[in-house]
């Protein structure tokens, strides 16, 4: 692991410069107030590890808010004095956006902002479109200026959100229970399968993963799985609960941990699952593989916002720690949980370049791969799940959406769940 090269950052010039000047009272000496960032978020990146390294670069304290993503959209509407920095997914934009509570993030302040992944900015891995069913970041990147309530068609000087964190989820399925190939979604309603399969209940996910299995098993064709019509939620519900009668599901899971024990257990083979819950798995030695099908998956992504209540030096410290995260420190302890950061030329200098090849290229590993807490994730020859990143988020199907029929489906959800 490399060490951040040792560079003269702003900060230290700033400390430096405040310092000597402190004597004449130039204005610069607030750059030692003491401050702390209140970061709104799922508990997803709030990692002790990152506001701890944060700390020791900057001087400058993170208060993680964990909450529900439903509650992070409800803050972000109702109470955007009560946090200083968001972490949201890029789906609720389109709830939050027109509250008017965020700010467009000005780029020209984001030092690395020319290098995020063209995934965010053009929709394309490698010059290739990728799949944009549901809400791409591309449809909800850009503003036209700061304090706009709408969405620019074509990128601006000004984001709505700097990306922190994504991925492409899929099936997890426990290879040595069920000994043969999985390729397609439809397996998780096959009946081969009864009483040991589960899908998430969080409507807005679930339903996108119950429609690539309404694809697969050829029964419907979606114009957009991330916007259905009425008919559309009607005819993915029933199928979800015929399944559920004849005694398909173990479980409906909520929680991450959740989703970890019923396929430690055993209890389930083959489930809806999110990349992070396999590494779980996967470190108490048992197997567990986050399946490729040939359908493609499901994407989302999380960036970080700037709420219009922020100001002064606060800002300035906000912008500093966008700054800091997308430098590569921050990013490369991501990869190596099997997330993708915003920026991959930094993170990848912070990277072994074996950790790299792993987690990136998609090569076998050429030694151990270990998380950032030094836990066994995969043994030397081993290969990712999914391959290079431009295999896996180059398949994408559809990105986490929210409907303009909404409460429709989720009343039809809970019909689901009550079933």
């Amino acid at each position: 692991m490399s060490d951040p090269k040792p560079n003269a950052t702003r900060r230290t010039l700033l400390k430096g410069a405040a310092a000597a000047g402190g004597a004449l009272g130039f204005p610069f000496v607030h750059a030692q107030e003491k401050i702390t960032l209140r970061y709104l978020g799922t508990a997803v990146n709030q990692d002790k590890e990152i506001a701890d390294k944060f700390k020791a670069d900057t001087g400058i304290t993170i208060d993680y808010i964990p909450v529900t993503t439903d509650d992070v959209t409800k803050r972000a509407v109702t109470a955007p004095n009560s946090f200083d920095l968001i972490d949201t997914e890029f789906f609720s934009l389109k709830k939050i956006i027109p509250s008017g509570n965020l700010l467009g993030i000005d780029t020209t302040r984001i030092k690395n902002a020319g290098k995020i992944t063209t995934l965010f900015t053009k929709g394309e891995i490698a010059g290739k479109k990728v799949g944009d069913q549901g809400t791409a970041p591309k449809k909800v990147m850009y503003l036209e200026a700061p304090t706009a309530k709408v969405f620019a068609p074509h990128p601006t000087r000004y984001m709505t959100l700097i990306p922190t964190v994504y991925n492409a989820d899929t099936l997890g399925i426990r290879p040595d229970l069920i000994k043969r190939p999985i390729e397609s979604w439809k397996e998780l309603l096959n009946p081969e399968f009864k009483g040991r399969a589960s899908i998430l209940n969080i409507p807005s996910i679930g339903i996108m993963d119950a429609a690539m299995v309404v694809e697969a098993l050829g029964l419907h064709k979606y114009p957009d799985k991330g916007n259905m019509t009425r008919p559309e939620i009607d005819l993915t519900i029933k199928t979800l609960i015929e399944a559920k009668k004849a005694g398909q599901f173990r479980a409906l899971w909520k929680d991450f941990n959740e989703s970890v024990n019923l396929m430690a257990s055993g209890e389930v083979v083959i489930q809806s699952m999110w990349s992070p819950a396999v590494t779980a798995v996967r470190t108490k030695g048992i197997a567990c593989t986050f399946q490729p099908l040939k359908e493609g998956y499901r994407a989302w992504a999380s960036g970080f916002g700037v709420p219009k209540t922020v100001h002064g030096r606060k800002a300035d410290g906000v912008y500093e720690f966008i700054n800091w995260f997308l430098d590569g420190w921050a990013g490369a302890y991501l990869n190596r949980q099997g997330y993708y950061s915003a920026v991959l030329e930094t993170a990848k200098s912070h990277m072994a370049l074996y950790e790299w090849a792993y987690w990136m290229e998609g090569k076998p590993a050429t030694q151990d791969i270990k998380s950032p807490h030094g836990d066994l994730l995969a043994k030397a020859g081993s290969v990712r799940d999914g391959g290079s990143y431009e295999t896996r988020m180059g398949a994408i199907a559809c990105w986490n959406a929210v409907m303009d029929e909404n409460a429709y489906m989720v009343q039809k959800w809970n019909e689901f769940v009550a079933a």
